[in-house]
């Protein structure tokens, strides 16, 4: 067997264990998220918000649109991968409801309702520890916190499983 064949064979191990565990599937997501939060946290506030929020500012804008797009990405991925099992129980109990869009738009708002503290959380310990540390790692900070809550609230209400009838 070829050395890069062994290295396949273990990183597809290494996701099939990984694939058993779901608070680790929504702390994969949450790094994903932590990207993409930080990413346009940076393009934002340095480039795209740049005449409304100058250097040395605190980040308003930018940090709330790196929040809501942090948000839809964890909302995607968690939904597709970290709870697959339950999104299939909430599409078959939509199906017999009826539309399944609005059951997404439901899902996707008891996500967002149950994420809000984490999110209030994470923005205000940002703002303040922007007074202490660099605006980057006083994010990187408040997600860390704020990410516990968030995995409890949507495994219990948002990704439920529906009793059958």
């Amino acid at each position: 067997m070829s050395q890069g064949r062994r290295w396949q064979q273990r990183l597809f191990l290494l996701l099939e264990w990984l694939n058993r565990f779901r608070y680790i599937k929504f702390g994969l997501v949450g790094a994903s998220g932590t990207v993409v939060n930080l990413v346009v946290l940076y393009a934002a506030h340095e480039y795209l918000f740049r005449a409304i929020e100058a250097p040395g500012s605190k980040p308003y804008a930018s940090l709330a649109l790196a929040i809501a797009l942090s948000t839809i990405n964890n909302f995607t991925w968690n939904r597709l991968w970290t709870w697959a099992d339950r999104k299939h129980q909430v599409d078959s109990h939509s199906r017999n409801q009826g539309s399944t869009a609005g059951t997404l738009l439901r899902q996707f708002g008891l996500y967002t309702l149950a994420s809000w503290l984490g999110i209030a959380l994470q923005y205000g310990l940002t703002l303040w520890l922007t007074t202490y540390l660099h605006y980057l790692l006083a994010n990187l900070i408040a997600i860390v916190i704020a990410s516990v809550g968030n995995f409890l609230a949507n495994d219990r209400w948002t990704f439920h499983r529906h009793k059958k009838k």
